[in-house]
């Protein structure tokens, strides 16, 4: 049985479509993942998908691209060309499965599921309503088992990647702490100047400090880590940042991807949460988690990109105190 798993957002949403990829994998003898091109690089690390199939949706992402017919007919044929038994959509809780439903009952796949509000007409074949109050993760393994696809015996259900590479040659050796500074959406990212703090601190507290970033995010990078900590901004692919993040004690991130991979290779997490989308949905998933920021400011569940509110008042009123003192918190429980 051929099964298409969709997923056309971002890295941290592919990841935490792991679950579900894993348990379509168990009824499947083949597994495709249809995605776009910011979660390509979180798919190829899934264990269970056998093919990665990249296409940029017309109503996903920041800028996302104009709708031509061009570009649909080919996905539709490309889809059509390898005859799906099943297809799983996932989606957040904000999204429609549907665009997406209706270009693969186009392409003649046999069954379709997904989550969806919307009334889906003749769209799908399986229609899930998922409950209140499900953490992302744990919703989409809710609409895998709606298909028909139990997680394997044995399966805890948390994210999971490949086995990433040893970086002891990038980090060095002896423990340390990652702080990775940026956010896809400034309305998540904690300030520089705290985020400087919070290296400072730790390295006075007889803490190692990896600092990662992407590479447009060096002269970040440079700044938080100034003269005290390790600076990887630029470095680091998906699978060796996840090799650096298996190693390190505790990673400080924004609710941003990699707090999401951290989770994948079971690092405890400070989280720091702007509550622009609840916590509840999207914190890291599955491991120990402090979470920093007012979970109840005036940006709550805006979904902003940039902060509403002058001063980013509900991250920025964290301290880089109480960052030292959460990470001190879950490497006591981490060796207890």
């Amino acid at each position: 049985m051929r099964t298409l798993v969709v997923r056309l957002d971002s890295f941290g949403d592919v990841l935490l479509s792991g679950p579900a990829v894993r348990a379509v994998a168990a009824h499947s003898t083949h597994v495709t993942l249809l995605c776009g091109p910011r979660g390509a690089d979180a798919a190829r690390l899934l264990p269970g998908v056998d093919e990665v199939t990249v296409w940029e949706a017309p109503w996903e992402g920041f800028d996302p691209p104009p709708v031509t017919p061009a570009d649909i007919d080919a996905l539709v044929g490309r889809l059509r060309a390898e005859a799906y038994d099943n297809a799983l959509v996932l989606t957040s809780f904000h999204q429609s499965p549907l665009p997406v439903a209706l270009l693969l009952r186009l392409a003649g796949v046999g069954r379709i599921g997904a989550d969806s509000v919307d009334h889906p007409g003749r769209l799908l074949d399986v229609r899930h309503r998922r409950r209140a109050g499900r953490h992302e993760a744990e919703a989409a393994l809710d609409t895998a088992a709606a298909m028909g696809f139990a997680p394997p015996p044995g399966d805890d259900g948390r994210l999971r990647v490949l086995p990433p590479p040893d970086t002891g040659g990038l980090t060095g050796h002896g423990p340390y702490v990652v702080l990775h500074p940026g956010a896809s959406a400034p309305a998540r990212a904690w300030s520089p100047h705290r985020c400087a703090e919070a290296v400072g601190l730790l390295a006075d507290a007889g803490h190692r400090v990896v600092v990662t970033g992407g590479p447009g995010e060096t002269a970040l990078t440079r700044q938080v880590s100034g003269d005290v900590a390790v600076d990887l901004g630029g470095r680091t692919g998906p699978r060796t940042l996840a090799g650096v993040l298996r190693m390190a004690d505790v990673v400080i991130s924004a609710n941003t991807g990699p707090a999401h991979l951290a989770a994948a290779v079971g690092t405890p997490v400070v989280s720091l949460f702007a509550p622009v989308v609840p916590a509840e949905r999207w914190a890291p998933y599955g491991v120990p988690v402090i979470l920093l920021g007012d979970q109840s400011a005036p940006c709550a569940d805006t979904r902003a990109l940039t902060c509403p509110v002058p001063g980013h008042p509900c991250l920025d009123e964290v301290t880089g105190q109480d960052v030292v003192r959460a990470v001190h918190k879950l490497i006591q429980e981490r060796h207890s």
